[in-house]
């Protein structure tokens, strides 16, 4: 069927930025320029196509019918002789037929490479220098867990992955994580990491800690600059490493929340003698 309002998201983007995004699921920039004037006018011939995207008349037809092999468009039938007028599948239908070939696909690969791949540990270790990279390898194994995910992290990590996050505790996965300063946000058991401001200022920046179903680790560093360095790992040490220190950090916070008068009486203000690992004294 026809429609000829413009969609909402071609009113909020560019057409520079549809254009790119077209061409990284493999459409042609003319392929995407075509169907883009087809959906803000139609029905349309191929003429009116042409020129209103910019297509040269000597490619439109060429367009057109891939597109129409892609599913993409349709034509109206023809009346009185009148030229050949095309309407385009709707935005909505070819986004969710698009997105379901792709995910079959991905699945099919999966398939395949799960039975090359057998049972082999992978002991690689991924390095990861940027932040939305960190934060999107964050997000798949929190949307992969199937029993427990264990994190350290700050507010602005936690903020990031609060949506999987929730995802995963609503399908019963446990969640526990240390989290550094007053937790804004609660999902899963919280456990509060008394000194962030000292470790902030050590470490020169703030830390996040994922491990999940003892299986994967990812771990990163973000600098007061911005700066991030990281890596994820299957390796089984590099894992079982991880997953200590989260429950370590995880033990001294219950601690802390029951004996902290005694525990400052001890140790100082901000627990120093006891961070101190060359010496072991208390306070008298």
């Amino acid at each position: 069927m026809a429609f000829t309002e413009v969609e909402p998201f071609l009113k909020t983007l560019k057409i520079r930025e549809i254009i790119s995004q077209f061409s990284e699921i493999g459409f042609s920039e003319y392929e995407a320029k075509s169907y883009l004037a087809l959906v803000q006018k139609n029905p349309s011939t191929a003429y009116e196509i042409g020129k209103e995207s910019g297509v040269p008349s000597s490619k439109i037809y060429e367009v057109l019918n891939k597109l129409k092999e892609k599913g993409m468009i349709v034509t109206v039938d023809e009346e009185d002789g009148r030229a050949k007028r095309y309407i385009p599948q709707h935005p909505d239908e070819f986004l969710s037929q698009y997105q379901h070939g792709v995910q079959k696909t991905l699945q099919s690969l999966r398939d395949v490479f799960s039975g090359l791949n057998g049972n082999k540990e992978a002991s690689y270790v991924w390095n990861i220098v940027d932040h939305d990279r960190l934060v999107e390898k964050a997000f798949q194994m929190i949307e992969s867990a199937k029993k427990v995910i264990l994190l350290s992290l700050w507010n602005e990590e936690l903020a990031a992955l609060e949506g999987p996050l929730r995802a995963a505790e609503q399908r019963g996965v446990r969640i526990a994580l240390v989290h550094f300063g007053p937790p804004k946000l609660r999902v899963g058991r919280v456990y509060y990491h008394p000194i962030e401001d000292t470790l902030y200022a050590e470490k020169q920046g703030r830390a996040l800690v994922i491990v999940v179903d003892s299986q994967e680790v990812l771990m990163g560093n973000i600098s007061r600059e911005g700066k991030t360095e990281g890596a994820w790992s299957r390796n089984r040490g590099f894992t079982m490493i991880a997953e200590d220190y989260v429950k370590h950090d995880i033990y001294i916070a219950k601690i802390i929340s029951r004996f902290e008068k005694e525990l400052i009486q001890k140790f100082g203000e901000k627990y120093v003698t006891l961070r101190n690992v060359f010496e072991d004294e208390v306070l008298s």
